[in-house]
């Protein structure tokens, strides 16, 4: 299935996405379970197919939202891919998995404005394709051949980055106010099929700039899972972003950072692609 949360005639809604449109949830069973989280909690992602409407809304008519508008937890992988740090001037190194969390309002949905960070650090503004997993159910200490268990589904993001914040601190460069976007939708994994075998494409006004699949990851996601339920329990709704391919502007020579009206586009086999288009700075 392919779930997306959206506002809809004004109100924060959730449902299926299929080729004629979205189908959003019954009353009766929003109800129930007001959010997308809610209905992972529940465990009941099964019976969402009949409790949505028989007739579709046209996509035109809704705003997509992040696929999990209210996550607990944000998780992010570094350093995840062969690639060099895309920070001039800094280096970091490490044969473990590298994490760092996101605040919620740093990501906005499909077709929504990222915002220019104001002054000088949107000098430094960068795009990262990345393949972004939702957990649905809890988990706690456990091994890597249970992980991929408690996946409820994936989706695409572009963790959009301030390099040279980044050098102040990793949460600094990472946690500016809509800076990055997620969904279009999330893809159960039932639907999606295997990371390693998903294929990620990011462009820049159409050019592309990333081009790498799951398989190239140094950390498997069955790993990174593991790792991070070793260290807090995750819940569902709770997102992991898995880390971002070469090919940002950071790491080109020479740059190429975003600015305003720039679009970009990340493509992901199996679920489909997320379009931003980069909003000035309004300060």
């Amino acid at each position: 299935m392919k779930v997306a949360s959206c506002i809809f005639k004004g109100q924060p809604i959730y449902g299926l996405i299929k080729d004629a449109g979205f189908y959003p949830v019954l009353s009766s069973f929003a109800s129930h379970f007001p959010h997308l989280r809610d209905v992972l909690e529940a465990d009941a992602m099964a019976d969402l197919d009949q409790n949505c409407a028989n007739a579709p809304v046209a996509l035109s008519d809704i705003v997509i939202l992040p696929p999990i508008p209210n996550p607990r937890k944000i998780i992010c992988v570094g350093l995840n891919y062969k690639k060099p740090y895309p920070v001039p001037g800094a280096e970091l190194k490490s044969d473990n998995i590298v994490l760092f969390g996101r605040n919620i309002d740093t990501f906005v949905g499909h077709e929504s404005a990222l915002k220019m960070p104001s002054g000088d650090a949107g000098d430094s503004y960068d795009f990262e394709g990345e393949i972004a997993a939702v957990i649905g159910t809890h988990c706690r200490n456990i091994t890597a051949d249970q992980a991929l268990a408690h996946v409820a589904g994936y989706a695409c993001m572009n963790e959009g980055s301030v390099r040279a914040w980044q050098k102040h601190s990793v949460y600094a460069g990472k946690n500016f106010v809509a800076s990055g976007g997620w969904g279009p939708w999330l893809v159960t994994a039932d639907e999606a099929g295997s990371v390693s075998n998903m294929k990620l494409v990011a462009r820049v006004n159409g050019k592309e700039m990333q081009s790498s699949t799951g398989a190239q990851m140094i950390h498997s996601l069955d790993k990174v899972i593991s790792y991070i339920s070793e260290i807090m329990p995750l819940d569902p709704g709770d997102v992991i972003a898995t880390g971002s391919p070469d090919g940002t502007g950071g790491s080109r020579n020479p740059t190429a950072f975003l600015v305003p009206s720039d679009q970009v586009e990340v493509e992901i086999s199996g679920i489909g692609t997320l379009r931003n288009t980069v909003e000035a700075s309004q300060s």
